[in-house]
């Protein structure tokens, strides 16, 4: 074999030479791009995460922007808006998370979630018209809605009216003459909205579609028990019976009174009519009670405890409650007392509590005349 020149070998050298350096030229060039690739994605990661913190910073402040000025800003816009002042507001708030064990998140903190929740209770708004209001999705807003709604009830031991007999010295006009009262029984009917099927269940004398209310309050108007869920075509004798009968009901001792509204007259009375004023004030303030809500029965019957469980609140933390004198009607019929003994069972009237409301009224007619 011929013995290539050296001007062959030559020049085959620089092409291998030409060749390798292309080579690594295009390592080189792949190796840039691919560290050029990868600091791109981490600069746009950190412009995306820095973007994030930026928009979550101005969300949250533009939320406490709106909870202030429904709430913080005076008495009279919390007032308007929640139904309660700031003071009682803040309390209500710490009782919720303490107690009732309701929790903030990182996006809506505790004070927004009860505001959202009062603000439909007292205007009676739907989700989309809140979900604009506060800036948050529907989703957001009844999955808040039922979270307060389930801590308010959970609260029922701390906000119901413990029972006080009247004490048998008792100066009090209204109530001197029914020693050892717990309170003051009635019934009334909030509307409702129910599938078509258990329209004629829910239907009342006067055709509204609506659930019957039990409640007993107390002589300063706060509720000692309520008892939601009963269809509007129930007897009020039927819905007492169940209260007395039911595991946890109303249970009354021996030695006990319940007044019992619209059993006989005193014209010459001008005191009010506690349990229905106590209806009045608590109607007049959660417009929700007023119409049918769109929640099904169930939720519809725990926003009325809830708002019966409110209702005592804001009495106990505002003295001057603003919605105290809105229902103020001189009563007709006058209360009577029925007396039991042991643990009331039946409701069916007696001689014996006949005999006893007409000496009682002969009582109180004797006193009026020697005046």
């Amino acid at each position: 074999m011929a013995r290539l020149s050296l001007n062959t070998r030559e020049n085959m050298r620089n092409k291998r030479m030409a060749a390798l350096f292309t080579y690594w030229t295009h390592i080189t060039n792949v190796c840039v791009w691919f560290f050029e690739l990868v600091h791109n994605i981490l600069k746009k990661n950190y412009t995306t995460i820095s973007l994030q913190a930026q928009l979550y910073v101005l969300d949250f402040f533009r939320n406490r922007q709106i909870v202030h000025r429904l709430v913080y800003e005076s008495d009279a816009t919390s007032l308007d808006n929640l139904r309660m002042s700031r003071h009682a507001f803040t309390k209500l708030c710490t009782m919720l998370q303490t107690i009732g064990g309701l929790r903030g998140s990182k996006y809506l903190c505790i004070d927004e979630q009860v505001a959202m929740f009062l603000h439909i209770l007292a205007h009676h708004v739907k989700n989309r018209v809140i979900k604009f209001q506060f800036l948050r999705s529907g989703q957001t807003v009844s999955r808040y809605f039922h979270n307060v709604l389930h801590s308010i009830i959970c609260l029922h031991r701390e906000l119901l009216k413990r029972p006080e007999p009247i004490h048998a010295n008792s100066i009090d006009e209204r109530w001197k003459w029914f020693k050892n009262c717990l309170g003051v029984l009635d019934g009334t009917y909030i509307s409702v909205r129910v599938p078509v099927s258990d329209k004629p269940r829910y239907r009342n004398q006067k055709g509204h579609i609506a659930t019957n209310v039990l409640g007993v309050c107390s002589q300063d108007m706060q509720f000692i028990y309520v008892l939601p869920g009963w269809e509007g075509s129930a007897a009020d004798s039927r819905v007492l019976r169940n209260a007395l009968r039911r595991r946890n009901g109303l249970n009354v001792p021996n030695d006990i009174l319940i007044l019992i509204k619209s059993f006989f007259n005193m014209k010459h009375s001008a005191q009010r009519n506690v349990i229905e004023r106590c209806f009045g004030v608590l109607k007049n303030r959660w417009v929700i009670l007023r119409s049918p809500s769109f929640y099904p029965i169930k939720t519809q019957n725990r926003i009325i405890m809830a708002c019966c469980l409110l209702h005592n609140f804001i009495r106990r933390e505002m003295p001057n409650d603003p919605y105290d004198n809105v229902v103020d009607e001189p009563m007709e019929e006058f209360n009577q007392a029925e007396e039991y003994s042991g643990s009331i069972s039946t409701i069916e009237p007696t001689d014996e509590w006949s005999e006893w409301r007409n000496n009682l009224a002969e009582q109180m007619y004797n006193e009026w005349r020697n005046r």
